[in-house]
Formats: structure tokens, C-alpha cells, sequence
């Protein structure tokens, strides 16, 4: 199974908005395996953000990401990084279409609710900084039949 590391960031918790989230990502059938409430340090959110360093924007984002409290998630299924992706939306709200996250609930770039794997490579490193492996947990749901073939 693929898995992708989702953080819903401090405008979401602030926004009230991470149960809403959550819901729509687990309706698709993407499964929780690991989740977690914390305020990251700088350290942390620069690692996250590595691929930004030197970037005008990158002092930003740290200071974003470290503002207040975040919910920091793996989520697991077949196609998990592409799946959450079309279901996040666009970086740009506006740019989102109707009926994704960011499309519904975002206003604006910087304030864009929720950050996902943009790819595989991606996941694995992420989900690397923000879990240890005994915090991912391996089970069943009982309507997996349901969902995955």
C-alpha cells in the first residue's frame, strides 16, 4: 500500500476546519496509520521544507508552519499521493476547483489549509521527519472489501 504524509496547517486548526479535513480525505477510502497533533520547531519545518531553502519565501513558510499547532497524518491506500492530491486541490485556492479543499475552504496561498506529498519520494522523506515507525500502525478495517480490490 502507498502511503503520503498530509499536515493540516495552523490556519486549518485556527479555521476550526481539521475534522472537515480529515472527513473528506478518509471518505475517499484512504485509511489513518499514523496521526498526530504538534507544533513543530523551526529545525523540524525547515527539513520539511527543504526544497525551499534560498527560495525569497522560504523564511515564510517556516515561520507559517511553526505559528501554531498542526495535525500530521499518514494516510494509506492504493495511489495515496495522487488520490490526496485531487482531493487537496491546487497550492493557489483560487487556481482550486469546486469540491476540493483548498477549492471550498482557501482564500489564499499562504494561508492554503493543508500540505500533501506532491509525489512518492516525496512521502517517504516526509513522513520520515514527522514519524517514527512505531508510530505507524499496520491493521484492517472491516469495510476494506469495499474499497480496495
Amino acid at each position: 500500500m502507498e502511503r503520503t504524509l498530509i499536515l493540516v496547517k495552523p490556519d486549518g486548526l485556527q479555521r476550526a476546519l481539521s475534522g472537515e479535513i480529515i472527513d473528506r480525505l478518509e471518505k475517499t477510502g484512504l485509511k489513518i496509520s499514523g496521526i498526530k497533533l504538534l507544533r513543530l520547531s523551526e529545525d523540524i519545518a525547515s527539513k520539511h521544507y527543504e526544497e525551499h531553502t534560498g527560495k525569497p519565501f522560504f523564511e515564510d513558510l517556516v515561520n507559517y508552519i511553526c505559528s501554531g499547532p498542526i495535525i500530521a497524518m499518514v494516510l494509506e491506500g492504493p495511489n495515496a499521493v495522487e488520490k490526496a492530491r485531487n482531493i487537496i486541490g491546487k497550492t493557489n485556492p483560487l487556481e482550486s476547483p469546486a469540491g476540493t479543499i483548498r477549492g471550498d475552504l482557501g482564500l489564499e496561498v499562504s494561508r492554503n489549509l493543508i500540505h500533501g506529498s506532491a509525489n512518492i519520494s516525496d512521502a517517504n522523506r516526509e513522513i520520515n521527519i514527522f514519524f517514527e515507525k512505531h508510530e505507524i500502525i499496520e491493521y484492517k478495517r472491516s469495510n476494506e472489501k469495499w474499497i480496495i480490490d
